[in-house]
């Protein structure tokens, strides 16, 4: 789940970051901003084009409805689960040099999956990419944060915001045409050369900054959450693809309760050692934020997976061209969220955060018409005016995290926002094992139901913003 508006929740990273000393600055402040573009653009091109590409890889492989949703959410789950720790380990050993691992890491990730001869190795190569970039996304948007001061910091944020929009925007449209052209492959292979310049850049023109005077990482919390994730994860694919419940997902899911519940006790004890001190949930916004995060992002990222495999299933588009359906999404995001982000900053998070999500339920409940229809009075609409939902969302969002909470926690604060955004496609996604694995007449059927849901969901998000976002 990786659309344009995801710059827009990691983009308080970024702005989060403490103000640099002067004599940190860099002496190359474009190939630092071309540096951490490159790295960041390897996420969120491979993420949102892999959506199109599903119906060719589930051909090829032989891939069922569960497996499908595996190859989605093999990437988030690590990306989901490691995000905060990543971005703790730039700090103690610098960000350098965990974002050139974090590329490489996510290179070699590629090629396994570029060359993966069945689903299992496939899905291990995504497991692999989302550690990559687990690595690279939190260091990418601190190196951005830490480079750069005042008006040439908030210029740098909002270019590297745009090409992410941007990213999004050519990402299904590149990675279809490839997909028609070349295979479902090389989707994967197009990440080696953005890779292998971010590698030599990164190595060429960026210092490390390493804090030996940093706490130790929290990997207990890690493994707890990522345990905890992994397994409802799989127990709510299972579940979601099968005609009866078993025992299996079953103990999954609750086996992953439980694990997630000694996630929070261990992060309690460790205090503000934490990879998530839980003090922050002592505010009211910040509780509320994240819970309406999570919601509006899995609606969304279950849509976005949905609509390129319907299109292509039920209405025969080609790969290319059920990328450029999605095109309208980025492009009114990138053009009405500068605007919102100035609204906001007067009239405050709470209308916008409330009215966004509202519009979004409306965008889905048009969805509801998409299969075996024209894409101009069915798929188009519905996108407007879900791009125009996530708009007014986007930028009040971000402003909306860093002032939920003090000074001291806007860097974990926004990291764990940005982490909850990519749980919420995780989830969503794992629930969809039955309608990747249904054909014909029962697909659009099955479509038509999770749209439904999507709407209930982002009508609870605006609920959710409503009751306890602050305007404060």
């Amino acid at each position: 789940m990786n659309t344009a508006a995801q710059p827009g929740c990691d983009r308080s990273i970024a702005l989060a970051a403490p103000p640099c000393p002067e004599d940190s600055l860099t002496a190359h402040p474009r190939m630092v901003l071309a540096i951490t573009i490159l790295a960041s653009s390897l996420a969120f091109i491979d993420g949102s084009v892999v959506n199109v590409g599903l119906p060719a890889i589930g051909r090829s492989l032989g891939a069922d409805g569960a497996g499908l949703s595996w190859v989605v959410n093999g990437y988030l789950l690590p990306l989901s689960a490691l995000l905060l720790l990543g971005g703790a380990a730039g700090d103690r050993y610098g960000k350098r040099r965990l974002l050139l691992w974090g590329v490489a890491l996510f290179a070699l990730a590629s090629l396994l999956c570029a060359l993966a001869p069945t689903l299992p190795l496939l899905v291990g190569g995504r497991i692999l990419q989302g550690a990559g970039a687990a690595m690279l996304m939190p260091n990418s948007l601190a190196i951005l944060g830490t480079h750069f001061n005042g008006e040439a910091r908030g210029r740098a944020i909002g270019i590297w915001a745009a090409v992410g929009a941007a990213a999004g925007a050519v990402g299904p449209l590149l990675g279809g045409w490839l997909i028609d052209i070349v295979g479902w492959r090389a989707i994967f292979y197009i990440n080696l050369p953005l890779a292998a310049l971010a590698l030599v850049l990164g190595m060429r023109y960026l210092r490390d900054q390493a804090d030996s005077d940093a706490e130790p990482l929290d990997i207990p919390g890690a493994a707890l959450a990522s345990i905890g994730l992994a397994a409802l994860t799989w127990g709510l694919t299972v579940a979601s693809s099968g005609d009866a419940l078993h025992w299996q997902p079953l103990t999954a899911i609750a086996g992953g309760v439980v694990f997630l519940l000694l996630f929070l006790r261990v992060e309690r004890r460790a205090g503000d050692r934490a990879m998530l001190p839980l003090s922050l949930f002592s505010s009211h916004s910040f509780s509320g934020l994240n819970l309406m995060t999570f919601l509006l992002y899995g609606a969304l990222g279950a849509l976005l997976l949905l609509v390129p495999f319907v299109l292509i299933e039920v209405d025969g588009y080609s790969a290319s061209a059920a990328g450029a359906a999605l095109l309208p999404l980025p492009v009114v995001i990138a053009i009405g969220s500068s605007t919102m982000g100035h609204i906001a900053g007067k009239i405050g998070p709470r209308l916008p955060l409330t009215a966004g999500p509202i519009v979004v339920a409306t965008g889905f409940l048009l969805a509801m018409r998409i299969g075996g229809g024209s894409y101009w009075t069915t798929t188009l609409p519905a996108m407007l005016v879900i791009a125009i939902g996530m708009a007014l969302a986007v930028a009040p969002l971000t402003t909306a995290v860093l002032s939920s909470v003090d000074g001291a926690h806007t860097g974990v604060a926004s990291g764990f926002n940005s982490a909850v955004a990519r749980a919420g496609g995780l989830l969503t996604t794992a629930l969809l094992g039955l309608v990747l694995g249904a054909h014909g007449a029962q697909l659009v059927a099955a479509f038509h139901v999770a749209a439904l849901a999507c709407a209930v969901t982002a009508l609870a998000s605006a609920a959710c913003a409503f009751i306890w976002i602050s305007d404060r």
